[in-house]
């Protein structure tokens, strides 16, 4: 039994929606682990190891450190557990995450829905749209820079084992926690640019999702157009969130493509776009994408538990002496 496709927003609304309780769940539960951590509460709650998903540049470290020991993480091993599901997730199910799963994206979405009932969404120059593309790829190249190509393997294990990584979580609950007058007015900036432009965030300024869109071109799942039957309205390409020149291609093979099927409703003609596998383009199930990497990321889950790799190695009173002497003393 397959998803009907005037179901697909609306299935994926709820999948995002899920995750982003989860993760609201997860950052609650942190928080209150970091007021005991501090002194500012008696009652202890477990550090949740999924906080560290927030944690990709700590996650990339961690994979040069595994690809050139074979050792995993111990003090964010949660993090890198989540990364190489996600990298993994990419290949196999396209950017599976970007469309169905990730927060940041759910809340982008939000935002680009609140645009179109208000009518301030607006398609840029293509010219514009082009070089504002180049950005996530620069920063991502920037990252894949500094820390795979410039960094050895002592600098590597010398961050990893930094009081400043060790507390990087907590560092980042205190920047939406505590935000400084410049990262509230550049919250401001990208909620108030999402409502003119559509996934501002997602589309011009994430290096993840960019790493994510690289991979996925290896994918053998693709969305296919059949030349044969396509009017060529254009209505897929006015709802694509990436502004993908659907009519133009028979596989969609491009960076941008998320796999969000937010195409497949709006065709006229039945089957006329469709995920498939190629090469051959063989039909697949339409629940295929958002399934495989919700069980991508549960058997990694599952995966890192039994071998070890999903609690920190470092102990809670330490965790707690690191936050004091790094927070508390110097919170900047």
């Amino acid at each position: 039994m397959d998803i009907p496709p005037k179901h697909i927003p609306v299935i994926r609304q709820i999948v995002q929606a899920s995750y982003l309780v989860f993760c609201i769940w997860t950052g609650w539960r942190f928080f209150l682990f970091f007021e005991w951590a501090t002194g500012r509460s008696g009652i202890y709650i477990p550090r949740p190891p999924s906080v560290e998903a927030f944690l990709p540049i700590s996650a990339l470290l961690g994979l040069k450190r595994l690809v050139m020991t074979g050792n995993w993480d111990p003090v964010h091993p949660a993090g890198l557990s989540i990364f190489l599901a996600i990298l993994i997730a990419s290949l196999l199910w396209r950017k599976g995450f970007c469309a169905w799963t990730c927060p940041v994206g759910a809340v982008s979405n939000m935002f680009e829905r609140i645009g179109r009932r208000l009518g301030t969404i607006r398609n840029l120059p293509s010219w514009i749209d082009l070089g504002l593309l180049s950005l996530k790829y620069l920063l991502l190249g920037f990252f894949i820079y500094i820390i795979l190509w410039k960094m050895n393997l002592k600098q590597v294990e010398g961050f990893i084992s930094s009081p400043y990584n060790i507390s990087v979580d907590a560092r980042m609950l205190l920047f939406f926690t505590k935000p400084s007058f410049l990262s509230l007015a550049v919250f401001a900036f990208l909620a108030l640019t999402s409502l003119f432009i559509r996934n501002f965030w997602c589309r011009y300024l994430c290096p993840y999702g960019a790493l994510l869109g690289i991979l996925a071109l290896a994918s053998p799942v693709q969305i296919t157009r059949d030349q044969k039957s396509c009017t060529g309205c254009g209505k897929c390409e006015r709802a694509c969130p990436s502004s993908i020149k659907i009519t133009r291609m028979q596989t969609v093979r491009t960076c941008e493509c998320t796999g969000c099927m937010e195409c497949l409703p709006v065709c006229p003609v039945k089957e006329c776009l469709s995920p498939s596998l190629v090469p051959g383009r063989k039909r697949v199930p339409k629940y295929l994408i958002p399934l495989g990497t919700v069980l991508t990321l549960a058997f990694f889950y599952i995966l890192s538990l039994t071998f070890g790799h999903w609690h920190s190695l470092v102990p809670d009173d330490s965790l707690k002496n690191i936050y004091q002497m790094q927070l508390l003393a110097n919170p900047g």
